[in-house]
């Protein structure tokens, strides 16, 4: 028996194969998106997968103003944050954030569902998030994925 055959291969920054992907939010759930964005920005859709590694793809989402909250979210959810200063508790819903900030509400949900450590940090950096369907990363040649045909 070859013993060979079974050594584990682990990616490291080098043997990465980083690729561009663009993905389009246009009438997605935010939160069917943001989880399928978390995976492929970890690279969990690739065969040399390694937990501690880089080696997921730079994820492009265009149309980020157009995404889709299921039931009452859109109005009764709440994000809160703290100013540092007491009595600094701010809270604001998705649709206050659509309209001020729309880019900020795809780039909330992919956060949240990346490790809380210095690789999510790293991986957090790989996601661009733009508002429509134009985007400045043309000269990376980014492929278009279709979230539905993603398992």
């Amino acid at each position: 028996m070859d013993t060979l055959s079974y050594k584990t291969v682990s990616a490291n920054k080098a043997t990465a194969n980083k690729e561009w992907v663009v993905v389009d939010a246009e009438n997605m759930v935010l939160g069917r998106l943001a989880s399928v964005v978390a995976k492929m920005l970890r690279g969990k859709y690739k065969p040399n997968f390694t937990p501690h590694v880089d080696c997921g793809d730079n994820v492009i989402v265009i149309n980020a103003e157009k995404v889709a909250l299921t039931g009452k979210k859109m109005s009764d959810k709440v994000y809160v944050r703290h100013t540092g200063y007491p009595g600094g508790q701010r809270t604001m819903s998705p649709q206050d954030i659509l309209a001020k900030y729309p880019e900020r509400l795809v780039e909330k949900a992919v956060k949240g569902m990346l490790p809380k450590n210095k690789l999510g940090s790293a991986l957090y950096r790989n996601l661009h998030v733009v508002v429509g369907a134009e985007h400045k990363y043309e000269a990376q040649k980014p492929k278009v994925v279709d979230l539905n045909t993603i398992k």
